[in-house]
């Protein structure tokens, strides 16, 4: 490690790095483990220095693979030189730092978020990798179905109110808020964002960068966003009650709000909100859709195989024969195209709830989570669990990612 952690003041080995990361073999080596990256459609590279040895992993379709470890003395120099890139502080590495690179690999514009941790062997380096040219930013490639897209389009067209995209991170709640803003984005309607970092430039929208470090919060953002004339307002996430107390203004005056949380399906964002501090009233009053999403891992066409499930497999499921009406499912055996892992790309399986009138009432009496889910089903929401159990059926993942994935709704 140039430093560890603790240490004070730039040392001479600082130089060194410095001098290292210029060298052929590091830039080498780094092409090398970008361009495998992006080949492989990885979503983060991890580059981990231990004592006795330097890891690089990739993660692809949610699933973290090793390489071979480069030589443990190239390290430093590695780092160094991804720091260089994204114009981190190269000297310091006592603190963590985040930057980004872009850059463009094999003809296509890539974007590198980088984040370094000082950790006991060195710094750790974790690049998140958004390669614009595998996103489509469209409603109907996201992985909609086409009775969800009409659900979506129809609060795309609402006067004011509050929609929610919910899941954990790395689910692609923003690719869907993004394909729902570029279907908006027409001349007579005024877009503004503000998000942490910005993902995608698109033409059109007015897009604010948080900088909470200089004091540009979400809060901050909103406040002076609503004094530009906005039609369609996209808050990054809500994260404190302050944010969402703006966010609920902005909806009542009249502004379509797009917003980001995490839970792991629709109808707990309500009880997140609530918890957040938003009054049941006002949630009732603005709230209009809630999308909860989850990505799942794609079976290769290469190699996939068909195959009649199992009575266990379908009582897994909770599934009857008769329910499965015969159908095959299907399982990737494991080819070259996907390294054998049976899976190749990723497919989003969405939970979309409309707030309908009963579901209203129910937030308004500040209702249980499970009485708003009854509801919400009754009123013709699909679960999670229900979508994924149709991509099943069209051949699109397997069991075993559903089960993985999801859990069964009561």
């Amino acid at each position: 490690a140039a430093r560890r952690p603790g240490s004070d003041g730039p040392t001479d080995l600082d130089a060194a790095a410095s001098e290292a990361a210029t060298s052929a073999p590091v830039i080498k080596l780094l092409n090398f483990i970008l361009s495998s990256a992006i080949r492989d459609r990885a979503s983060d590279i991890h580059l981990e220095p231990f004592e006795n040895e330097f890891r690089v992993r990739y993660r692809v379709d949610g699933v973290l693979y090793e390489l071979e470890p480069p030589p443990l003395h190239l390290a430093t120099a590695l780092i160094a030189r991804v720091k260089v890139l994204s114009r981190l502080d190269i000297a310091e590495a006592r603190l963590p730092q985040d930057g980004r690179i872009e850059l463009t690999v094999e003809g296509r514009p890539v974007d590198l978020r980088v984040s370094t941790l000082p950790t006991l062997y060195g710094e750790s380096c974790v690049l998140r990798v958004l390669d614009r040219s595998v996103v489509s930013l469209d409603l109907e490639q996201v992985g909609l179905r086409p009775d969800e897209v009409a659900v979506v389009r129809r609060m795309l067209k609402l006067p004011h109110g509050i929609i929610l995209v919910t899941g954990p991170t790395g689910c692609g709640k923003t690719t869907t808020l993004y394909s729902a803003l570029r279907e908006a984005n027409e001349v007579d309607t005024k877009i503004i964002t503000t998000e942490d970092p910005v993902e995608y430039d698109i033409e059109g929208l007015i897009q604010v960068q948080v900088n909470e470090e200089i004091g540009v919060t979400y809060a901050r953002c909103l406040r002076s966003i609503l004094r530009h004339d906005p039609d369609m307002i996209l808050v990054g996430e809500i994260r404190d009650r302050e944010t969402a107390q703006i966010a609920i203004e902005a909806s009542l005056t009249g502004h379509v709000v797009f917003s980001t949380v995490h839970t792991n399906d629709a109808p707990l964002a309500v009880t997140r909100m609530v918890d957040i501090g938003v009054e049941s009233f006002l949630l009732a009053a603005t709230l209009e859709g809630i999308v909860a999403q989850r990505l799942v891992r794609r079976v290769c066409s290469s190699c996939k195989t068909a195959y009649d499930p199992s009575d266990q497999i379908l009582m897994e499921l909770g599934l009857t024969a008769a329910d499965a009406g015969g159908r095959k499912f299907m399982y990737g055996k494991g080819c070259d195209a996907c390294h054998f892992t049976g899976y190749r790309g990723r497919v989003a399986i969405f939970e979309i709830m409309s707030i309908t009138e009963p579901v209203r009432q129910l937030i308004m009496d500040a209702a249980p989570t499970q009485a708003i889910r009854d509801r919400a089903r009754a009123d013709g929401m699909r679960t999670l669990r229900e979508s994924g159990l149709l991509a099943i059926y069209d051949g699109l993942t397997t069991v075993e990612e559903i089960m993985r994935e999801t859990i069964e709704t009561l």
